[in-house]
């Protein structure tokens, strides 16, 4: 079993920050709902805290407060390239040290909190905005996967 312990504080933070990255990815997808959208984020964490023992590091990534990149992004553009990159950076360090199933269940993560943000606020009456599902697409590619 994979934990904290395994990595550098460095690479813990990115470990950290890339699920956060990924809701923001989503919410500055389309415009309006940031609010509710901000709020599934946190009840991602919730469930997946409830779900408790499946794996190690899983348990441990949702037990930490969720950190968000405090870089100040001067587009939304921007921030998706440095999030996807981010999602990218995680996943590879993830596949050294990690099990091949912690790995799956990190990348599914990130996923599952990816779609509850997207369903939090319909737009033009769809759960998930064409804009949002093309920004989960980028996601699931930096995360190596093939899984939406």
């Amino acid at each position: 079993m994979t934990s904290k312990s395994d990595f550098t504080t460095e690479e813990w933070q990115v470990i950290l920050e890339a699920p956060p990255s990924a809701g923001m990815i989503v919410v500055t997808a389309q415009r309006g709902g940031s609010f509710r959208e901000t709020i599934a984020m946190a009840k991602a964490y919730v469930e997946a805290r409830q779900q408790h023992g499946e794996s190690e590091l899983l348990d441990e990534i949702v037990a930490a407060k969720p950190e968000r990149d405090h870089t100040h992004y001067h587009s939304p553009e921007e921030l998706k390239q440095h999030g996807l990159q981010h999602l990218h950076d995680a996943v590879a360090m993830l596949e050294r040290k990690a099990t091949p199933e912690e790995v799956e269940e990190y990348r599914q993560f990130v996923i599952t909190l990816s779609h509850k943000v997207a369903a939090a606020h319909r737009e033009h009456d769809q759960d998930v905005s064409d804009s949002e599902q093309a920004a989960i697409s980028e996601i699931t590619g930096a995360l190596n996967t093939t899984v939406a």
